[in-house]
């Protein structure tokens, strides 16, 4: 454990320092504040990195990709009251995409509580909606302990984020008793594990059915878990897809894939809740049997009363990742693929796209269709195996999901929240030193964290941000023109700002691109620059795609 300069006694900041080192955690995104510069004290001595970034919001949205990525805990550190409320929107979408961070925040001095102390709110009552748990350190020698807690509850079960709150008299205090406060050992996450009898009986289930689907929910989408995902469908021979989008059964990543669930006779979900992205299970073929794997017991519960009694005929207590492996494993026991003609079948749907996007074009001169704008992006993610895509926006999110593939992608997920594109993209680039990241985002996007590129350039973070910039907040003005006519489509206007030169603003690099042609020297120009770069791409406003054959 730190002892600090001299001979001073060690401080509930260093016993928090200790434990968070002692979680494998060695960096932090954060925005400093009165209530936590002790903390930033005592990591400096336990060899903890800080990224200090321009927004509270952003900070979260990096220690969630961070978690996503690496597979190991995010921690985001903020100030206490405006600084706790200006971060705390960003655990919508971490909550959402099952990311096992962890925000602490500083706080007033619990011995001041409920007098009037500086930025005294009820942190913990505020994040509370949003984490799977939110606690509060409540004495110096204590405040390692607390941390290793919310590390574990993050990871268990369903993963999310935690918060912890740390009143800045907790941080600053002596600790009495060093032994005590010192985190022996990291706990291991409880995580509930699928019994082999009932992967047995599930797989069983499956060989009985001719067109079977597994459909995994957001926490098998990230990090190392989605070779979960590819070990299952190699070893079962039956489809497996994850759903990590807010347009659900229509995620145009996905392509036709609506058309296939329609035709299922077996669905098995794994970590995935019904919920509007199932369109509250109406989504789900009438005919076809549902098999429920989560960690809640709540959601099985949910689906069965969504569904109706008898449809629901298994189900079982299991952390999603475990679940697949261990049906994997059935799998492999019982023999050979279950429904290979029917998996290819899927595959070949999910796979299409409209035969026109491979020469479709602008129509406005000086503009490009989003499909041209990611035409030209996927070599970019083609040249390099460790490439991460992020994506982010309204409809511009949704174009770049359905052109675009890459080893490793990170979304904005089911929360359906903008604004992260440019955090993601600064973790990613930390995650993955020298992999090419590419994310895609819209001018609205843009505005909500455009001072990231400071960060990035400070961190040494390169990526290469591509804006599809159609002057409008494109999926709300769309809403306009279908339900209330074009007469009535105001509010969502922007302006063509030109966003390359805010990047190059905070010292980064900058494009500004108005045809397909050129595009790829932009592109070329942007990777080779050695900075965070900004390429702004003038599109015309279209649509989302809703991708059906026929």
């Amino acid at each position: 454990m730190a002892t600090g300069s001299g001979q001073r006694p060690d401080r509930g900041a260093d016993a928090l320092a200790a434990a968070m080192a002692g979680e494998g955690v060695d960096r932090v995104f954060s925005l400093s504040g009165n209530h936590i510069m002790v903390l930033y004290d005592a990591l400096l001595e336990a060899g903890v990195d800080l990224v200090h970034v321009r927004h509270e919001g952003a900070a979260v949205h990096m220690a969630d990709a961070w978690s996503r990525l690496t597979g190991a805990t995010g921690v985001a550190l903020l100030t206490g009251g405006p600084g706790h409320a200006n971060g705390i929107s960003a655990l919508y979408t971490a909550l959402a995409a099952e990311s096992p961070m962890v925000l602490l925040s500083g706080q007033a001095p619990l011995a001041d509580a409920g007098r009037g102390a500086f930025q005294e709110i009820d942190q913990v009552a505020l994040a509370a909606p949003l984490v799977k748990a939110s606690l509060c350190a409540t004495a110096p020698q204590e405040v390692g302990h607390a941390f290793s807690r919310a590390v574990a509850i993050a990871r268990a079960g369903r993963p999310g984020p935690v918060y912890l709150s740390l009143p800045s008299d907790v941080l600053e205090g002596a600790v009495v008793d060093r032994e005590a406060a010192r985190v022996r050992a990291p706990g291991a996450p409880a995580s509930a594990p699928l019994p082999a009898v009932a992967a047995d009986a599930i797989v069983h289930r499956l060989r009985q059915s001719r067109r079977p689907l597994v459909l995994a929910g957001p926490a098998c989408m990230a990090g190392g878990a989605q070779a979960a995902v590819r070990a299952l469908a190699d070893a079962a021979g039956v489809p497996v897809l994850g759903m990590e989008s807010p347009r659900g059964v229509n995620d145009p990543s996905l392509g036709a894939f609506a058309e296939v669930l329609a035709e299922a006779d077996q669905v098995v979900l794994v970590g995935k809740p019904i919920d509007f992205t199932l369109r509250l299970g109406a989504a789900l073929p009438t005919g076809a049997a549902v098999t429920v794997i989560d960690p809640d017991p709540a959601m099985i519960a949910r689906a069965q009363r969504a569904l109706g009694a008898g449809r629901v005929e298994l189900s079982a207590v299991a952390a999603a990742v475990h679940a697949l492996e261990a049906l994997a494993e059935a799998a492999a026991r019982g023999g050979g693929p279950i429904a290979p003609d029917w998996a290819a079948r899927v595959a070949t749907a999910v796979a299409w796209r409209p035969p026109a996007w491979e020469t479709v074009a602008a129509r406005e001169p000086g503009r490009l269709h989003p499909v041209q704008m990611c035409r030209a992006l996927q070599p970019l993610l083609d040249a390099d195996p460790s490439a991460v895509l992020v994506v982010d926006g309204g409809e511009i999110g949704q174009w770049a999901q359905s052109c675009l593939r890459a080893p490793t992608r990170i979304i904005n997920g089911v929360a359906g929240s903008i604004g992260s594109a440019l955090p993601f993209a600064v973790a990613a680039s930390l995650a993955r030193p020298g992999a090419t990241v590419v994310a895609v985002l819209g001018d609205g996007t843009f505005g909500f964290h455009p001072a990231e590129f400071d960060t990035a350039v400070r961190s040494g973070a390169r990526f290469v941000a591509v804006v599809g910039n159609d002057q409008c907040w494109n999926a709300e003005h769309q809403i306009q023109l279908r339900e209330y006519g074009a007469a009535r489509a105001r509010g969502c206007e922007l302006l063509p700002t030109r966003y390359d030169r805010v990047a190059e603003g905070f010292g980064g690099h900058g494009e500004f691109v108005t045809t397909a042609d050129d595009l790829p020297g932009a592109l070329a120009r942007a990777c080779s620059s050695g900075l965070p770069a900004c390429v702004n791409v003038l599109i015309e406003s279209h649509p989302a795609p809703v991708l059906r054959r026929g």
